[in-house]
């Protein structure tokens, strides 16, 4: 197929990208900023740094450094606690402002998007007319600046979008796919982790053009139809489609860093609590109830962690807490607790009552106050008494968030 031929591709996937979107969100929020150097930690007393702005970036801060030697390098580095409740509220107008485009949509993070618009070709005219229309849609949306990459496939069209930043637009044809993608490293193919990639290079397999000497039944041997689509990938042919439907809840769960080496057992009890808290929060605000926690501390080099299940399936944090607090005393040796993570396994509807459950109505009154006022205000707004003395570290944007469903959540 040429290009003269190709006046509508078979198919058409768009990626639109945020240039370092939080740090972007804070320079538009205060626009005295805009043009420094900004740097963002997860609340006042963080210190690894999450992401910053490009600014920055020229100094040589990078996300994961210490503030102390962002400093240094970056002298007029202007340090930021992370907002992120306003992150998501600003990626769910983006993410509503790209549905605009298409209905195949797939939210692939905060702060980035897959479109399939192969139907709306027509509407919108053809690739770099449709993703300048998705760059001023962002922007006219939010404030920030996307780069937006075009492929025939979700792994083409991702690879380009990274080709030019900020502010970028890259289109790959499917019938220059293969050849775009011949000399890139297999590991800076979205999926393909250290783990493929080592085991590939014992096949002398390091660059996608590598891969297509490699019978695609070797991959499908050891990893199964993971396994072809890795094969394909490389050779711009991602056969994977754009996910619209956010799957049932699998597991719902929420978990914090404790100060390093913590063994007193109030203040893991208070996390305990917590995160108990945050759970049936989450479950009542999705109208599930689950039986089945896992309960995990994580040591120095381990876990110690646990299942345990409620006599009946419960969205109260009391009984979550419960449950955590008797697995406590009885397998916590007194070691030093780095992080605690409590995660509903079962999550599922309420069913009909069962006839033996005792319901406490002034409780579940209790709950749904405490819900709205949480969901109006901000979590842990309104929470127990014995919270007072919880964490004060922000919580973080989950890489799984969604703008909706048992997702959103932060």
């Amino acid at each position: 197929m040429t290009p003269q031929s190709a006046a509508r591709w078979p198919r058409m996937i768009l990626l639109a990208d945020m240039n370092a979107f939080f740090a972007s969100v804070e320079q538009v929020d205060h626009p005295e900023w805009r043009a420094k150097p900004v740097a963002l930690t997860n609340g006042d007393i963080g210190t690894c740094i999450i992401t910053c702005s490009y600014e920055a970036r020229a100094c040589g801060v990078r996300t994961g450094m210490h503030i102390d030697q962002a400093r240094q390098l970056c002298p007029r580095l202007i340090r930021v606690s992370s907002r992120p409740q306003r992150y998501a509220e600003v990626s769910t107008n983006i993410m509503r402002a790209l549905a605009c485009f298409s209905p195949e949509i797939e939210i692939f993070s905060v702060d980035e998007a897959f479109l399939d618009v192969t139907h709306c070709q027509q509407l919108w005219g053809g690739p770099r007319e449709i993703a300048n229309r998705v760059k001023r849609s962002v922007y006219e949306n939010s404030g920030v600046l996307c780069s937006v990459g075009v492929g025939g496939d979700k792994t083409s069209a991702k690879f380009a979008a990274k080709l030019q930043k900020p502010d970028g637009l890259t289109i790959i044809p499917p019938w220059q796919a293969r050849a775009r993608l011949a000399a890139t490293p297999l590991t800076e193919l979205c999926g393909i982790n250290s783990g493929i990639a080592n085991l590939l290079a014992a096949y002398g397999v390091y660059h996608c053009a590598d891969l297509q000497k490699l019978p695609i039944s070797v991959l499908a041997r050891r990893f199964g139809n993971p396994g072809r689509r890795i094969w394909l990938m490389a050779q711009g042919l991602d056969p994977e489609p754009v996910k619209c439907n956010l799957p049932p809840a699998r597991s719902i769960g929420h978990g914090k860093v404790l100060p390093p080496n913590t063994r007193n057992v109030d203040t893991i009890r208070v996390y305990l609590m917590h995160m108990a808290h945050r759970v049936a929060e989450r479950l009542r605000g999705n109208r599930l109830v689950a039986q089945r926690f896992l309960f995990g501390l994580r040591l120095y080099r381990d876990w110690l962690k646990t299942v345990e299940r409620s006599l009946l399936p419960s969205d109260d944090e009391m009984v979550i807490y419960r449950l955590g607090s008797r697995w406590l005393d009885r397998n916590w040796g007194g070691q030093g607790i780095w992080q605690i993570r409590i995660i509903a396994l079962d999550p599922g509807a309420a069913c009909q009552d069962d006839m033996f459950q005792r319901k406490h109505p002034r409780r579940e009154r209790a709950h749904r106050a405490m819900d709205q006022i949480n969901q109006r205000y901000g979590a842990m707004t309104l929470a127990s008494a014995r919270l007072l003395e919880r964490s004060s570290m922000p919580d973080v944007i989950s890489p799984a968030w969604k703008p909706q469903g048992h997702r959103k959540t932060v």
